[in-house]
């Protein structure tokens, strides 16, 4: 009986620990993908192209500025030249390192910043699939979520890990995210986002890559949402590693535009 019971502990402890690498494997997969582009400043022009799901197409010309603070935290700015009727909207994301961030937009409109609520992180972003949210979580953080390897496959002809995230702070706009990542050059392919009831709601992927500075890039990303339209992000402009003042990442930047 002794030697049975030995036999089953074993078997347990053998099984939690082949679990525990399975989960290990899956976050160290990724970290690898998220933290693939080293850079300390990015700034892009890219050219958003949304279409409504009654098939009408409407565009935005956006700069983007990212930059970490002094803690590694990430910084995001959005500014926005064209269309004429929102050109110099500008948005502001700032990292709290919890899972969640700080944001403010300044609309010409109103003449004034504001800043979003927690309750609008889910709410679309200037008209586009893509939610506040979504803005803010462009270098989330890997360690944010339960990683679980669910198999392996071919996307579009190149071997992937499929690997369902799920986020430790239920607070978070989605339940889980499942995600294709190339074994080879551990790009995140694509990413079906899940809503608090479990259902696929909208999907991401990436469309183009490029080289640019000796990094693998993505150049044309796609957010569809299930049942709906969606939103292409053609990259015109990248560069890794330009200086970007820290004045841009400030409330008078948001007003005026120019860094002081």
């Amino acid at each position: 009986m002794k030697r049975f019971c030995s036999v089953v502990i074993l078997l347990a402890i053998t099984g939690a620990v082949q679990f525990s690498a399975a989960q290990e494997s899956a976050l160290t997969i990724v970290r690898q993908s998220r933290n693939r582009i080293s850079a300390d400043t990015t700034q892009t022009r890219s050219r958003w192209v949304i279409t409504a799901k009654n098939g009408s197409v409407s565009e935005r010309l956006i700069d983007q500025y990212t930059k970490d603070d002094s803690a590694g935290l990430s910084r995001v700015l959005l500014e926005f030249r064209q269309p004429a009727n929102i050109a110099g909207t500008r948005f502001l994301s700032m990292d709290t390192g919890k899972g969640t961030g700080n944001q403010w937009i300044f609309l010409p409109s109103l003449g004034k910043v504001r800043r979003i609520a927690a309750s609008e992180g889910s709410g679309s972003f200037m008209g586009t699939d893509f939610s506040y949210d979504d803005i803010a979580s462009v270098d989330r953080d890997a360690d944010l979520d339960t990683h679980t390897l669910l198999r392996e496959e071919n996307l579009n002809g190149k071997p992937c890990h499929v690997i369902e995230s799920r986020p430790k702070n239920s607070s978070y706009q989605y339940s889980k995210m499942v995600q294709w990542i190339d074994k080879s050059n551990k790009v995140s392919y694509k990413i079906e986002l899940f809503d608090k009831r479990g259902t696929h709601i909208k999907t991401l992927e990436i469309l183009e890559l490029r080289d640019i500075q000796g990094k693998l890039s993505a150049v044309k990303t796609r957010m569809t949402t299930v049942g709906g339209g969606n939103t292409t992000i053609n990259v015109e402009i990248l560069k890794y590693n330009d200086a970007v003042p820290e004045a841009v990442f400030t409330s008078s930047y948001l007003e005026t535009g120019r860094p002081r």
